[in-house]
This record gives structure tokens, sequence and C-alpha cells, in this order.
């Protein structure tokens, strides 16, 4: 029977991270072999508690989140890595975890790159041709076909690195673990594999929704002059982003509906640029992740996480307990 679910992740260096509404984790798979998991529960503050519940702020929240806690994992992932290539036996990470002025400070250096790669650039490009668009309409279409054009191309691009080509790997194992849970099919290799790679809460169909809808929003501003356009492309991404993500929040709701499924069939398309069948290696490192975070809910029982290859580990990889033998992941 399949399930309601709320939860989402993100592909790591060798890992992927889950999350749940309180608790989120990340496992991710070490040069010697070992899964190393490292699990936090989130605690957001009183005002974001209350606000969070909200339509359209609540997207704005969900997506500065997903991004805090995307590049903590990322770092976590590529200091396990390094440690462990740097000395086989460290069970430690030497450089401290990023966190603070750094951590908010690189999440809004990447929010500006994405700003000016996926919505100034092709404004800049339009202005280069307006003089022979005479219709604002057809401008804004154009600049719209641009921006899709930047989503695709740089996607395409991505999956051509071989380290990166092993992510997309890992995020085809992060969907297929919560497809599996969401089916309500046993969270093992043989039965997670069967699923398909692709999901419909997906952070690539959530980018496709949001250049879709900006095509859509600034339609409506018309063509004033270009310091207001450019200004208007930066100011109103928050609500082109809580309005893409109320549409795939209500999308994977009607799941069965044959509308929504056709409303989202390109969605789904483009995730073959960003998700690649996983080795048995990058489920078992899904699956630990998920199942950490069960745990920690108390969904599932402590005995059916701890096995013989995963170690427990705090935010700078530092031993926190010995592997507990069990049922294999």
């Amino acid at each position: 029977m399949a399930k309601q679910s709320y939860y989402g992740g993100q592909a790591v260096m060798e890992g992927v991270m889950m999350r749940g509404r309180q608790d989120m984790a990340v496992a991710v798979r070490t040069p010697t072999g070992e899964i190393a998991v490292f699990h936090q529960r989130l605690e957001p503050g009183d005002w974001v508690r209350r606000l969070r519940p909200m339509p359209l702020l609540r997207g704005v929240f969900l997506l500065w989140d997903t991004m805090l806690l995307g590049m903590r994992a990322l770092v976590f992932s590529a200091n396990v890595g390094l440690a462990e290539e740097d000395d086989p036996a460290a069970t430690a990470v030497p450089a401290g975890p990023l966190s603070g002025v750094a951590l908010w400070g690189t999440v809004a250096v990447s929010i500006l790159f994405s700003i000016g790669l996926f919505f100034v650039a092709p404004l800049a490009v339009v202005g280069l041709l307006d003089s022979h668009i005479q219709s604002s309409i057809v401008s804004n279409l154009v600049e719209g076909g641009i921006r899709l054009g930047i989503l695709l191309g740089y996607l395409g691009a991505l999956g051509q690195l071989r380290d990166i080509r092993r992510v997309f790997g890992y995020h085809g194992a992060e969907h297929k673990t919560i497809n599996a849970w969401e089916a309500g099919d046993p969270l093992d290799v043989p039965h997670v594999r069967a699923h398909s790679i692709s999901h419909p809460r997906c952070g690539t169909g959530f980018l496709l929704v949001v250049v879709l809808l900006s095509v859509l929003v600034f339609a409506f501003l018309g063509r004033p002059p270009f310091a207001l356009r450019i200004l208007s492309r930066i100011v109103l991404v928050p609500l082109i982003a809580a309005l893409a993500y109320e549409f795939i929040k209500w999308t994977a709701a009607h799941l069965s509906n044959p509308v929504v499924r056709a409303l989202i069939a390109p969605s789904l398309a483009l995730q073959r640029l960003t998700t690649r069948e996983p080795d048995d290696e990058m489920l078992e490192a899904a699956i630990a992740s998920f199942k950490r975070v069960l745990v920690a809910e108390g969904t599932l029982d402590a005995g059916e996480f701890f096995c013989s290859g995963i170690v427990a580990v705090d935010e700078s990889g530092r031993l926190l307990q010995p592997a507990v033998a069990s049922a294999p992941v």
C-alpha cells in the first residue's frame, strides 16, 4: 500500500543526505568501504515553527533550509573522503564543520550565482536583442527560452563529469529508496533497486517548474526599463520559488490524477539528466541514511539499522560508537 510521505533528500559526494520533519542524516561511503553516518535533530526556532506552515512562506523557508542542510551535508561528505584518503586509519576529520557565518555566506554566494546565471544572464542576452523585438510578450518568451536552454545545458554539462556522474548515481539511489518506502516495500537492496530513479518531488523538477513559472510571472510585467527588469528578476525569485513549491506539493498529493501525471511528465523526464542507475554500494548508503532518520523518529528499531560496516560519527567525522552487529542493510 502506498504511503503519504514528507521525506526528501540530496545526493552528496559518495553518499546521501535524507531528512524528515524533525531529523536529518547523512551516510557517506568511505574509501575503506565503511558507511559513516551523521544524524542531527532539526530544531527550528519558535517564529520559524509558526510561520513555516503558511502557504507560500513555507516554500521560501524550506528552500533556504534545504540549501543550508545540503551545504553542510556536502562539506561533511567531502571531509570524510579527504580524511580517509590522507590517513586511512583516521577516525576524525581534521577540519571543523562549516558553520555560522561561513555556512550562511557560502549559501548566499550560491544563491547569488544561481540568480545571476538563470535570471540575470538570460535578461542580459535579451537586452542585446530587444531592439529587434516589437512585442514585450515575445521578449519575455525569448528570455524564458534562453533561461530554459541554460538550465538544460548546465545540467547536461555537469553530467559529463565523472565525479558528478557518481553523485547522480547516489541521486538515483535516494529516489529509489524513498519510492520503495512510499510503496510499502522492505528497505533492502533487492526491493529498493526495483523502483524508479525518478520522483515527483525532486529538486530537478522543482528547477524546471521555477523556470516555467518565471515565464508566466514576468510576462505580466511587460518591458520596463532594463534596470527595473533586472531588479524584478532578483526580487521576485522568492515568490516564484514559493509558487513552485506549492505546485510540487499539490501535484505530489494528486498523483493518481491523469492530468497531474501529464503535468509532471516534463519534470520526470528532466530528472534523467541528474540521475543514474546506482550500484549496490550506492543503494546501501541511501538506505542507511534513510533508516537512520526512521530510527530517530521511532518508526524503525535501532537493531535494524546498526550493522557491520556502518559507523556513527559526529559532524566532524569523529567516531561516536562502534558498529553493532545486526541484520544487514
